[in-house]
C-alpha cells in the first residue's frame, strides 16, 4: 500500500469512512488495466489517439469532441475509475500529475493566455468514460462556460 493508504489508516479529515477508502484501493487494484476501458486501450497504444505528451505515468491526447480550439485529455496510464479513487495512484504519480498537466498546457500554447482544467467524478458530474481524466481546455476566452 502506498503512502496515501497509510495516511488513510491514520485518518483523513475528509470524513470518508475507513471501509470506503480501503475498498476504493482494492477495486482500483483489481481493475488495472481494464480490457474494455477505452482510455486504458489508448494508454496501451491499442486504440489510436493524437498523443501530445507522454511519460511513465500519464498520457495527454486531443479530445475527439473538442469544446474549444485546445481541448486535451490527460489520463493516468494505470486504470483509476475517477477522482474518487485517486488514492490508487502511487505517491510519485500523484505528486507529478499537476506538473504534467501544466507542462501539457504550456506545450499546447495556452499557458500564457489561460486554460481551464476540469475533471468529472461519476455520472451525475457528466463523466462519460470511467477512467480518471482531466480536460485541459483553452485557446479561446472561456468566460462562464463550463
Amino acid at each position: 500500500m502506498n503512502g496515501r493508504g497509510r495516511a488513510t489508516e491514520g485518518g483523513l479529515s475528509c470524513g470518508a469512512p475507513q471501509q470506503h477508502r480501503a475498498s476504493v484501493i482494492e477495486r482500483a487494484a483489481d481493475a488495472a488495466p481494464l480490457r474494455d476501458c477505452t482510455f486504458c486501450k489508448i494508454a496501451a497504444g491499442e486504440i489510436p489517439a493524437e498523443i501530445v505528451a507522454e511519460d511513465d505515468d500519464f498520457v495527454a491526447f486531443h479530445d475527439v469532441r473538442p469544446l474549444a480550439p485546445v481541448h486535451l485529455l490527460v489520463i493516468p496510464k494505470s486504470h483509476v475509475a475517477s477522482l474518487d479513487e485517486a488514492e490508487a495512484l502511487d505517491d510519485d504519480a500523484t505528486a507529478r500529475a499537476l506538473g504534467f498537466i501544466a507542462a501539457t498546457a504550456r506545450a499546447a500554447g495556452v499557458a500564457g493566455s489561460g486554460y481551464r482544467v476540469i475533471t468529472n467524478a461519476g455520472p451525475d458530474a457528466g463523466q462519460e468514460v470511467m477512467h480518471l481524466h482531466w480536460h485541459v481546455i483553452g485557446g479561446t476566452r472561456l468566460g462562464g462556460r463550463v
